[in-house]
C-alpha cells in the first residue's frame, strides 16, 4: 500500500511540475471545514462549510507536490480535465485520539479546517485519512463550485501588528501568532511574548540563516478571562480559543479543538502557520503537523517549547523521546512518514548519507518507543528542551521544507 501511495505521489508530481497557478486560481483563500468521526474501527468524513476569503497566503509554486505524506491528504482536481492543481498533506487531533483507550469504546467528532487556493472554475476535493500502517481508512470527494452562491465571504476585525515581513512577500511563508487567555489589557503582554518566541524562532538554524522568507503577524484576539482551562484541578475558564490541558487526559497536552473559532478570528489575516501562545504559567504544549501548535508562555521552559511545538506544526518532526504512550504509532514493517526517526525499513530516503559520512548515526529509541524506532542524535530540540539546536538531521528537513515553500520544484 505503501509503495503504491508513494508513486502516485512521484508521477503526480511529475506530471504537474511547472504548471501556472494564475491557470488554475485566483488569489483568495478557499476554507473548507470537515468533521472527521468515529472510533478505533470506523472513520468518517463530513462537509461542514465552505467559505471565500480575500488573497492567498500559501504557496504558488510545488502545489501538487508534497514535501511529506502525512497522516492525510486532501488533493484538488481540476473538474474539466482531472488534473490534480493542488495537494496539501496534514495530521489531526483526530487521527492521534484514534490511539487511545478511549477510542475503543466511545465514538467522538472533531473540526477540521484547511485552506486551498480559491478555484477560478469547478474542481473536485478529495479528502483521505491514513492510519498508521499506511492504510487510507476513511476518504471523501466533493464538487466546489466557484460561483456558489452559498460559499460565505468570511473577514475577521480582529487587530494584528506585523511583527516581520518577508524579504520577497510573494514567497513568504506566512506565520500568524494567536492570542489565547489574554484579556484585552494584557495584549502588550502578548505582543511581547510573540517577540520573545519570534526571537527564539530565529535563533535556530535553517530558520537564522533564511530568516528573509518569513512573514510574520501577531494577532490581538482577547479573552473574557486570563489563562486557559486545567481540567485536572477543576479549572475551567472561558478563553478566545477555549484551550485546555489534559487533552486526552495527558496533563501537560495543551490543545484546542475549536478549529473553526481560531479560523474565524484569522479570516482575512496574512496566515499559513499557525502558533497559539497560552498565557498560563502552567508547563505544557502541543503541535500539530500543518495545523497549529500552543505553547504556554509563562516558565523558563516557554521558548524551547514553542519552537520544539513548531518543528512538530511545521516541520513534520516527530517526537524523539521514547515515553508517552500506550498503543505505538510505529511499526517495523512500516517506515515513518516523518523525517527525524526511522525503523530503517525504507531508511535510504532518510539520513543514510550522513551516517555513511560519519555524520550521524542510529540511536535506538524514538517516537515514544524505546525498541524498533531510531534517531540520528543522543539529543535534539525534538528530544529535550535542555538541547539548545535542532539536530543536523532536523535541520536538514527544515531546510528542504522552507525551500519547498519559497522556491520552484525543489522536489524534482
Amino acid at each position: 500500500m505503501r509503495q503504491l501511495l508513494l508513486l502516485s505521489l512521484t508521477v503526480i508530481a511529475t506530471i504537474c511540475h511547472g504548471q501556472d497557478f494564475n491557470e488554475y486560481f485566483t488569489d483568495n483563500t478557499m476554507r473548507i471545514d470537515y468533521i472527521f468521526a468515529g472510533d478505533r474501527y470506523r472513520q468518517d468524513i463530513y462537509l461542514d462549510n465552505i467559505s471565500k476569503t480575500t488573497r492567498w497566503y500559501g504557496r504558488k509554486e510545488n502545489l501538487a507536490e508534497t514535501p511529506l505524506r502525512g497522516n492525510g491528504m486532501i488533493t484538488v482536481r481540476d473538474s474539466l480535465t482531472e488534473r490534480v492543481i493542488y495537494r496539501h498533506p496534514f495530521s489531526t487531533l483526530f487521527q492521534e485520539w484514534l490511539s487511545t483507550e478511549e477510542s475503543k469504546h466511545t465514538r467522538k467528532a472533531f473540526e477540521n479546517v484547511f485552506l486551498v487556493p480559491f478555484p477560478k472554475r469547478a474542481v473536485t476535493v478529495t479528502v483521505e485519512l491514513y492510519d498508521y500502517r499506511d492504510n487510507v481508512t476513511a476518504t471523501m470527494t466533493h464538487n466546489v463550485s466557484p460561483d456558489d452562491i452559498l460559499i460565505r465571504r468570511a473577514q475577521s476585525n480582529t487587530t494584528y501588528v506585523i511583527l516581520q515581513e518577508a524579504e520577497d512577500s510573494t514567497k513568504a511563508i506566512d506565520i500568524a501568532f494567536v492570542a489565547e487567555g489574554y484579556k484585552e489589557e494584557e495584549m502588550d503582554k502578548f505582543r511581547s511574548d510573540a517577540e520573545k518566541a519570534v526571537g527564539a524562532l530565529f535563533e535556530h538554524e535553517p530558520f537564522k540563516k533564511m530568516r528573509g522568507r518569513f512573514s510574520i503577524v501577531a494577532v490581538m484576539s482577547p479573552s473574557e478571562n486570563s489563562g486557559t482551562s486545567i481540567p485536572s484541578k477543576g479549572k475551567w475558564i472561558e478563553t478566545a480559543l477555549e484551550s485546555h490541558f489534559d487533552t486526552f487526559y495527558s496533563e501537560r497536552y495543551l490543545t484546542t479543538l475549536r478549529l473553526k473559532k481560531m479560523h474565524d478570528i484569522l479570516a482575512g489575516i496574512p496566515y499559513e502557520h499557525i502558533i497559539v501562545l497560552v498565557n498560563t504559567d502552567n508547563y505544557g504544549g502541543g503541535g500539530i503537523y500543518n495545523s497549529y501548535n500552543l505553547s504556554y508562555t509563562d516558565g523558563k521552559n516557554f521558548l524551547p517549547v514553542v519552537v520544539h511545538e513548531f518543528g512538530h506544526s511545521f516541520g513534520g518532526l516527530a517526537d524523539e523521546y521514547e515515553y508517552g504512550t500506550d498503543d505505538p504509532m510505529y511499526f517495523s514493517d512500516i517506515e515513518p512518514w516523518e523525517p527525524n526517526i526511522t525503523t530503517k525499513k525504507d531508511f535510504s530516503k532518510k539520513w543514510e548519507q550522513l551516517v555513511k559520512e560519519g555524520k550521524a548515526g542510529l540511536i535506538e529509541g524514538a517516537g515514544y518507543l524505546t525498541k524498533g524506532v531510531y534517531r540520528a542524535f543522543e539529543n535534539c530540540r525534538m528530544r529535550t528542551n535542555e538541547e539548545k539546536d535542532f539536530c543536523p538531521v532536523c535541520q536538514q528537513a527544515l531546510e528542504r521544507m522552507i525551500r519547498f515553500y519559497t522556491e520552484e520544484s525543489i522536489l524534482q
